[in-house]
């Protein structure tokens, strides 16, 4: 078993290198952010510790699928692999434990662990086989592949929103619209192959104002649920709903800018820093979006 997690962690590094951290860097951020995530979490949703719990629960279902449990079977006996399944899970389950015993829910972190070693009798696919119908197959390829992966965040979304007007909270309303614009922001992280890019008789330039367009109009189509009921709820702090929805705008619109900016290639190293500055510091933006523009056109 040994070797079994020496590999595991030989493959996140090379994961991150691949990606073009530094794993010096890599290991320093992703603490990080998973703190500064969590502890926005904490103090925006008042149930907190059951949304925090579904989520390490669906981020360690992952290691139930039927096909990696059954090559694991076919290399450890009986035992090992039990022992094995319990071990992983509770791995994956250390960030989440170590914040709530942080938060003092000391209960609720030792019946997330029961529940992590229970999942541990189970195997089943987190893939579903069905073709969930979107309304953006006419610009491929980000929202419809996008859309797709992630389709049950958007009635999360909407369910906050309407929690957010029930208890007259216009800060979980906001949490949920950029919820969305996180979701759509995502979806850009990815490089399709070369022959989508080939559909468009476009120059570079207005390649690459299609592109931004088409994003920022399909995530307001998403959103627009939530800017409709807040605009409503909230007429009086529409000035800053309106900041917030310009601030994904130009979030969206860098992240299109940033990826074409080293096609074919992923994003290196140095755009994912620019824009993990921009995130601590939004009116840096203002540099940065004619930079990728440039870069992109070139």
């Amino acid at each position: 078993m040994k070797e079994y997690f020496q590999l595991q962690f030989k493959m996140l590094n090379r994961k991150m290198i691949d990606f073009g951290m530094p794993l010096l860097i890599g290991y320093i951020l992703l603490p990080f952010i998973f703190i500064l995530l969590s502890n926005y979490l904490f103090e925006k949703i008042e149930f907190a510790n059951y949304a925090y719990g579904l989520l390490a629960i669906s981020f360690v279902s992952k290691l139930s699928e039927p096909k990696r449990n059954d090559f694991l079977k076919s290399i450890f006996n009986k035992d090992k692999y039990r022992k094995l399944r319990i071990i992983e899970n509770i791995i994956y389950c250390l960030p989440f434990t170590l914040y709530l015993i942080y938060q003092k829910k000391f209960i609720f972190s030792a019946i997330l662990n029961l529940c992590i070693i229970f999942i541990t009798l189970f195997n089943f696919s987190t893939n579903l086989n069905v073709t969930i119908p979107t309304p953006f197959n006419k610009k491929p390829f980000e929202f419809t592949v996008g859309f797709r992966k992630t389709f049950f965040i958007f009635p999360i979304a909407y369910f906050l929103t309407y929690i957010s007007v029930s208890v007259g909270n216009f800060n979980l309303g906001v949490f949920s619209m950029l919820l969305i614009g996180l979701t759509c922001f995502s979806y850009y992280s990815k490089i399709e192959n070369e022959y989508f890019v080939w559909n468009y008789k476009l120059s570079s330039k207005e390649f690459l104002i299609e592109k931004t367009k088409t994003c920022l109009i399909y995530f307001t189509i998403l959103s627009l649920p939530v800017i409709i009921a807040l605009s409503i709820s909230f007429f009086k702090e529409i000035d800053v709903l309106i900041i917030f929805i310009l601030l994904c705008y130009a979030y969206l619109t860098a992240i299109v800018l940033a990826k074409y900016s080293s096609f074919p290639n992923e994003m290196n190293i140095s755009q994912g820093i620019l824009i993990a500055i921009s995130f601590m510091f939004p009116p840096i933006l203002l540099v940065f979006i004619p930079l990728f523009y440039s870069q992109s056109v070139k």
